[in-house]
């Protein structure tokens, strides 16, 4: 036994291939129905098991094509090695199940805010579908990284960089609006032209001067821009909108935002002839290829419940989110 241990770490170039091909034709009695089960030669298999002799230079069985019977060495090197190849394909079927069932731990990162337009119902509907799932939300308006943070796939706003990372757009790019409550339409007065913003107070997202830039275009289809700044600014669009409602100001908006409260009056047009063209959201992971079926099917439910288009997005990353 010492004798073999020796021979085993000499030949430190030995095929691990070679000692699982050797422990499947022991397990299975025979080179013939190793063949068989394995789908490979016998023969094949048999100069596979010659090989490893080779290299160990200790013989391990004595064989026919229908029979074996393993050497004393031979017997040694299965007991120290049969555990050791049974986990490896262990965890090779295991691996192989995650992808004929979804399973396992999905991380998802998202913006602070996204559980105020992504319904829980959709997914205590995904959950009771595939049991064997876990979904790990990490939310942050801050940009996570893939890698470093472990996730599976994130969703992104903005313009998008390229981060080699794959991209598909959920939600189309729309337009940005123009909205305030009837109540500080009330109480300020409706603005008339671009530059009366200047004198209004508006609702923006943080910046250290405490002032944004807005440019938009106009009915001439001509873009202009106008400095305006407020009481109140904030980090995520939902804040602003929340701000918008309580009558805080004027906020520049996604028009899918705020459709909802236009509907019921709680909102209403400023300067509907000026619009900004939106960058839409995006779901970004690492790559396309070899996806868990727990990851796939998860983007699959994120694109049926928020009206996404098919078209995948090349370039990656950057904005506002996750």
């Amino acid at each position: 036994m010492i004798a073999l241990i020796q021979k085993l770490k000499q030949s430190a170039m030995t095929d691990l291939n070679d000692i699982a091909t050797f422990v499947q034709v022991v397990r299975y009695g025979s080179f013939a129905e190793a063949s068989r089960r394995m789908g490979v030669p016998a023969n094949t298999l048999s100069r596979r098991v010659q090989l490893l002799e080779a290299q160990l230079g200790i013989r391990l069985m004595q064989r026919s094509t229908r029979n074996l019977a393993l050497t004393s060495a031979g017997e040694v090197f299965l007991e120290r090695c049969g555990g050791a190849v049974d986990g490896l394909i262990d965890a090779s079927q295991e691996l192989q199940a995650v992808n004929q069932e979804p399973r396992g731990l999905v991380r998802v990162a998202a913006p602070a805010d996204f559980f105020d337009f992504f319904s829980m119902d959709w997914l205590s509907e995904f959950l009771t579908t595939y049991p064997k799932v876990r979904l790990d939300f990490v939310l942050s308006d801050g940009r996570a990284d893939l890698i470093a943070d472990r996730i599976d796939v994130a969703f992104r706003g903005g313009v998008l960089e390229d981060s080699g990372f794959f991209a598909r757009k959920v939600v189309d790019a729309g337009t940005d609006s123009l909205v305030a409550s009837p109540a500080y339409i009330a109480r300020r007065g409706v603005p008339t032209m671009l530059q009366d913003l200047v004198t209004h107070d508006c609702l923006g997202f943080s910046h250290p001067s405490g002032k944004a830039s807005w440019r938009v275009t106009g009915p001439d289809g001509e873009e202009s821009e106008v400095q305006v700044t407020g009481h109140f600014s904030g980090n995520t669009a939902q804040a602003l909108r929340k701000a918008a409602l309580a009558g805080l100001g004027i906020a520049l908006l996604p028009s899918a935002l705020t459709k909802r409260d236009m509907r019921a009056g709680l909102l209403l047009p400023v300067l509907p002839s000026y619009h900004r063209l939106g960058h839409g959201v995006s779901l970004v992971y690492p790559s396309r290829r070899y996806l868990p079926l727990a990851v796939s099917r998860f983007i699959e439910l994120v694109v049926q419940k928020m009206g996404a288009t098919d078209e995948p997005v090349d370039d990656v990353s950057g904005g506002a989110g996750a």
